[in-house]
């Protein structure tokens, strides 16, 4: 048995043409941005909203991917002897023009991909948070450092960190300014030149970016971008790479891996999720319910740390589940460029043909629809409404199986230990939530949870936005670390310079080999330490 309970839709009208701010001219000239030759293909991009043409590109060929690498290693070469300070000057000019024009910005992420202003103005906070992070520690992160040598006194260890060369960085469609911008910028900022492949339905905002990056000041050819199916220019990208970044599907990310492997070189993968958020006993339900609304919708469900899991203790889980509920059916769907939306569209087709699957499978075989279910053509031909489900099974597909989307599925738990191997059954690790009043309890479940991040009292905002914390996933969510000092020494090589003095390895003159080994094995004991006798205290268990 189904019940059905329907978001409101917006009154205005669904279908909105396209802003004024995006002119012919722009698209143009941001189209021609695109490494690729006169005689190129052309693809024609819509947009979400209403389905009508919005961009006319080039399509790149595999030899316009090697152009593409032969003008960045040229360009590489003088950007990494270009000191620190000044590729600092260059990203916080950029930062600057990022929120200066952050309207055209926004209009351009609503055309391609369907979100609402609400969640594409995120991406431009994480761009300004991000850059400005690496703008003012990347000296830290990249500054020689003293290690301790071999022979105290006598051995001076450096280790020095140089730019791997040209990174490639594969972005996404889902959030089109933070993937095509925020790897870029620490790949960029430790002395690497960059060839980038967005996703072609996005690659407008990827494209503005890069603009507004040279018009910064980065100098010409360091920053790349083509635009292609995988299967074309895939081979290209991976066999000119000094490093690969990617985010995408983790099938994709599993042959990435393995090319990079291959080739001996290094590669980041963010990739799938299905992510989890307890619900513990001793919540306040009216948070956990606004957290919850927060975690599971925003840019349609289409946010790779999203929850699509939601595990609640027994004593409050009517409560709970009645609060998000009233909340879900409560929530505008619908198209507009301004800040009345709290939910838009789908991207493309094929996430609403897997989300009206999933769910349709689910109810099929017994799953009830708590809110939403159903796709809104009255609204444009990719909205669905934020859905709800409960009593769902291992046999149906939207159990394990990410669904990117709008779609939560709700289940209970007797104890903390129950949630937590429920929450772990997943392959996936890349995000998860907690809610609880006792901070502690909280944290102490956090770290028990199978994930890259996790976030007390909130869904995923608080670990993305502390960008001088790494993040990424475990398991099949992929490897690597983007933020922090992960985030940009990834793209770097580390190389030891040792300098030894005086006396080395070998006895000296007129010492045999005897006490020469006898000095050192005392030597050894000396520096050891002594043993401590305190015990180890025993971590709390919620």
């Amino acid at each position: 048995m189904t019940t059905t309970g329907h978001a409101t839709p917006r009154t205005a009208s669904p279908r909105p043409g396209l802003p004024a701010s995006l002119t012919p001219a722009l698209l143009k000239r941001l189209a021609a941005r695109v490494s690729a030759g006169p005689e190129a293909a052309r693809v024609t991009t819509t947009t979400p909203y209403n389905g009508l043409p919005l961009a006319d590109l080039p399509v790149s060929a595999p030899a316009d991917v090697e152009e593409a690498f032969a003008r960045a290693r040229t360009a590489q070469t003088s950007w990494a002897a270009t000191s620190v300070a000044e590729r600092k000057r260059v990203l916080l000019r950029y930062h600057d023009l990022v929120l200066a024009r952050q309207d055209q910005a926004l209009d351009l992420m609503q055309a391609e991909n369907g979100k609402t202003r609400r969640d594409a103005f995120l991406e431009v906070v994480d761009i300004g948070v991000v850059s400005r992070h690496y703008a003012r520690a990347a000296a830290k992160y990249l500054s020689p450092k003293r290690r301790r040598g071999a022979i105290p006194l006598l051995t001076h260890t450096t280790e020095l960190r140089h730019p791997k060369g040209v990174v490639t960085v594969i972005s996404p469609w889902n959030y089109p300014l933070s993937m095509a911008a925020s790897d870029t910028i620490a790949a960029l900022m430790a002395g690497n030149a960059v060839v980038q492949k967005p996703d072609t339905q996005t690659a407008l905002t990827a494209l503005w970016s890069m603009d507004l990056m040279y018009e910064a000041g980065l100098p010409a050819g360091v920053w790349q971008m083509v635009i292609g199916q995988g299967s074309s220019i895939g081979g290209a990208l991976m066999d000119n790479a000094d490093y690969m970044m990617f985010t995408g599907s983790t099938a994709t990310g599993r042959r990435i891996a393995s090319d990079a492997g291959r080739r001996l070189i290094g590669a980041s993968l963010e990739l799938g999720g299905k992510n989890a958020m307890i619900v513990l006993d001793d919540a306040r339900i009216d948070k956990a319910a606004d957290g919850a609304v927060a975690g599971c919708f925003p840019s349609a469900g289409q946010l790779c740390v999203s929850i699509e899991r939601l595990y609640v203790a027994e004593s409050v889980r009517d409560a709970f589940v009645a609060a998000f509920v009233a909340r879900t059916k409560a929530l505008e769907i619908g198209a507009a460029y301004d800040y009345g939306i709290d939910v838009g569209s789908l991207t493309t087709p094929s996430q609403l043909r897997t989300v009206t699957e999933h769910v349709e499978d689910a109810v099929a075989k017994g799953a009830t629809v708590l809110a939403g279910g159903r796709a809104r053509p009255d609204l444009g031909p990719l909205f669905y409404e934020p859905t709800i489900l409960t009593g769902v099974t291992p046999d149906m597909k939207v159990y394990d199986h990410e669904t990117f989307g709008p779609v939560v599925s709700v289940y209970s738990y007797r104890d903390v230990d129950e949630a937590v191997t429920l929450a772990n059954s997943s392959p996936y690790g890349l995000n998860a939530s907690v809610w609880s009043r006792d901070g502690a309890r909280g944290r102490a479940v956090a770290a028990r949870l199978h994930a890259g991040t996790v976030n007390v009292n909130e869904a995923f905002a608080a670990a993305w936005g502390s960008v001088d914390a790494p993040m990424g996933g475990m398991g099949d969510s992929g490897l690597g670390r983007r933020h922090g000092a992960d985030g940009i020494l990834k793209y770097t090589e580390p190389q030891t310079v040792a300098h030894q003095r005086l006396q080395g390895f070998t006895p000296p003159a007129r010492v045999s080999p005897e006490t020469w080994a006898a000095l050192l094995t005392a030597s050894l004991k000396v520096l050891r330490g002594p043993t401590s006798t305190r015990r180890p205290r025993r971590p709390r268990r919620p």
